[in-house]
């Protein structure tokens, strides 16, 4: 359920950051993002809590390894 987890990562966003390639949300000890490769990531309690509500409120645009496999 995407909002159910778009509300736990707004209300503990320092254990996330935002991918700057593909705007996915990563766990904090993330060193490439999944499913794009990037590298460079936005920390900032701010952006994630921002993109956990974004992402919530939508349906899945973005595929997955679970898609893939």
């Amino acid at each position: 359920n995407r909002a159910e987890t778009a509300a736990k990562i707004a209300s503990n966003p320092s254990d996330y950051k935002v991918c700057e390639g593909c705007d996915s949300i990563v766990g904090k000890s993330t060193a490439i993002c999944p499913n794009c490769h990037s590298f460079r990531f936005d920390s900032e309690p701010h952006t994630v809590v921002s993109q956990a509500v974004l992402l919530g409120n939508r349906e899945q645009r973005s595929v997955t390894a679970e898609d893939l496999g």
